[in-house]
């Protein structure tokens, strides 16, 4: 990190993560600087086109300081459950840091990442952390945009690799009760143009931000097998024993698949809304185009946040995001 270098007007969180890496190459492509808050040392393949800045949540007038300059902030940093490490509600607070960093910086708009359906009476707290943050993100005082994926795919998404990866070993899938509930996923390109795009506005916004297929949760695993060329029984499990199930492969694999709130949310078509699609880019299309490579490996959410157990480092290193 260069001190002395001009503040780009645009900073984006975990820039060497999933949708933040998205987003700060849309930036780029337009010829934007960059300015990404990570936890991580700079790798990929946008090393040395961004500048790194430490995530210092703990150290708010540091963290003013380095949004000095920068006019836009995407916010993409979020937790996807409660860990000894990190939870959901440390995740807010975290979030509502950088926020008052950002307004007391000068900051002029914040482009936030949420999920569809939150509500502060959710009893899941995942969608209930969630409409908290939207909240934090209203009151801030900033201009704002809030985007509100279901699923988000991608070359570097968790989800639909690890629907995939199973797909490719186990003889037969199960999915949570009888899999009619639905998802829209929307690809990690179409969400970060999207995003781009609200970052040059200044009216305050709240977008359901879903692609453009909707499948039940059956589907979108027929789908994905149809892609990658493989024929697989998909049974119903009981939704307690698709939890069991995924206990155990993640405990195979040092990580954690799939929560009993996960399962929840899927199962109350929390990741469906009734609104127009804003992404083009369809997964039936996406998964055929890159069945080469989707499912090879199993994507680790622990692993990639820089925790992983012992099994883990025997079968093989991964990267660290944010």
């Amino acid at each position: 990190m260069n001190s002395v270098l001009k503040k780009p007007a645009h900073a984006v969180t975990g820039a060497f993560s999933f949708s933040g890496k998205y987003i700060a190459k849309s930036l780029l492509a337009q010829g934007q600087e960059v300015l990404t808050l990570t936890n991580t040392s700079p790798h990929g393949s946008l090393t040395g086109l961004v500048q790194a800045y430490p995530f210092n949540v703990d150290q708010p007038e540091l963290l003013a300081r380095t949004l000095e300059g920068v006019q836009v902030l995407y916010n993409t940093y979020w937790v996807r459950f409660n860990h000894p490490r990190f939870t959901l509600a440390e995740a807010v607070e975290k979030s509502g840091r950088l926020f008052q960093a950002a307004r007391e910086a000068g900051v002029q708009r914040v482009v936030h990442f949420s999920v569809t359906n939150p509500s502060e009476d959710s009893p899941l707290e995942y969608f209930r952390r969630k409409a908290q943050l939207e909240r934090v993100v209203r009151e801030s005082g900033l201009s704002y945009a809030i985007l509100r994926p279901a699923v988000i795919f991608g070359k570097e998404d968790i989800l639909i690799n690890n629907i995939a990866w199973m797909l490719r070993r186990l003889p037969i899938f199960g999915v949570f009760g009888d899999g009619k509930y639905k998802l829209q996923p929307i690809y990690a390109g179409d969400l970060a143009a999207l995003a781009v795009q609200q970052g040059a506005n200044r009216e305050n916004v709240v977008i359901e931000a879903i692609g453009p297929e909707t499948f039940t949760y059956r589907e979108l695993v027929r789908v994905i097998a149809r892609a990658i060329g493989v024929r697989r029984l998909v049974i119903s499990l009981p939704p307690w024993l698709g939890y069991v199930a995924g206990r155990m492969i993640g405990a195979w694999m040092g990580d954690v698949t799939i929560t009993r709130e996960e399962i929840a949310g899927l199962m109350a078509n929390l990741l469906y809304v009734d609104a127009p699609p804003v992404g083009e880019t369809r997964l039936s299309d996406w998964a055929r185009a890159n069945a080469s490579t989707l499912g090879q490996h199993y994507a680790g959410e622990l692993a990639r946040r820089g925790y992983y157990t012992s099994r883990r480092k025997k079968m093989g290193k991964y990267r660290f995001y944010l």
